[in-house]
């Protein structure tokens, strides 16, 4: 707990300030689309942009257990809890495509461009004969997978981790110019997801328990699986396990804000995750390092 309680007061803190902001009307719901913006667009990328711009190239080449391990086990799981929420549970794309997972987010995001233009794409398509694939409907996809990719949140890492392989480095102004910026994504996030947390109904129905447990149980030990086929070094393996279990973030959350889409299950799954996330957290420390 000496471990996990410093690290984690810091996100209760700044969730519940947002949350009490909220609540209380200090900032209101009409501001929650421009702070919104400013994560998202702004500090989060710029922040991303600085950290993986300024790897060294045998740094990020020596990162790419940990790197593989995670990927292949949140994509793992991103497909079949997407497939678990539209065909058993018949979510909308939207609401099935917030998980809230770093590495699938250009997933996330181009279904939920492709929720966005449903009813043009449906337009777009009419009056073909059923089972016909629509030219209209494919040049949708298209179009959202682009979009989604073209997004300042996936563009910036992207860039910054080519810089990073071809050796090169930001002009010299340019690292503390983005720092500057990115110094507040962290705690703007966090505060903008307390936002949306107090506007929202916390329900702990069957589907954020079975996301909780995925996120802080199943998860976890899919990516110790994963690590020990690779190989991994054991203090890769560690690391691979500790990063797997912590708590669903804020992703889901300010990825359907963006989109004008709202998830009740997607806010409780922060919440439910965050607390179990205190107990697995110290069991997976006291397993791995015990």
């Amino acid at each position: 707990m000496a471990v996990i309680l410093p690290a984690l007061v810091p996100i209760y803190f700044v969730l519940l300030l947002g949350f009490t902001a909220g609540k209380r009307g200090i900032v209101k719901s009409a501001d929650v689309g421009g702070l919104n913006t400013v994560v998202m667009s702004f500090a989060l990328p710029a922040s991303l942009l600085a950290a993986t711009a300024a790897t060294p190239r045998a740094a990020m080449l020596g990162q790419w257990p940990l790197l593989v391990t995670l990927v292949v086990a949140m994509m793992l799981i991103y497909p079949l809890w997407y497939l678990l929420q539209r065909r058993a549970l018949r979510r909308s794309v939207s609401e099935s495509a917030l998980p809230g997972s770093l590495f699938p987010s250009p997933i996330t995001l181009a279904l939920l461009e492709l929720a966005q233009g449903a009813p043009a794409a449906k337009a777009a398509g009419g009056g073909r004969p059923a089972g016909k694939p629509s030219a209209g409907r494919a040049t949708h996809v298209v179009a959202a997978i682009g979009r989604a990719f073209l997004k300042p949140i996936v563009l910036a890492p992207a860039a910054g981790i080519l810089i990073s392989l071809a050796g090169w480095r930001l002009p010299t102004l340019a690292t503390p110019a983005l720092r500057q910026m990115g110094q507040v994504a962290g705690g703007l996030a966090l505060f903008v997801t307390g936002l949306i947390l107090s506007m929202q109904r916390f329900r702990l129905n069957g589907n954020v328990v079975l996301a909780t447990v995925v996120v802080t149980v199943i998860q976890p030990l899919l990516a110790f699986v994963v690590a020990r086929a690779l190989g991994a070094s054991p203090d890769v393996l560690k690391m691979s396990v500790l990063m797997a279990a912590l708590p669903s973030g804020f992703f889901g959350i300010l990825f359907g804000a963006n989109a004008g889409f709202s998830s009740e299950d997607s806010g409780a799954i922060v919440i439910a995750s965050t607390v179990a996330g205190a107990g697995t957290l110290a069991l997976s420390i006291a397993w791995l390092y015990g």
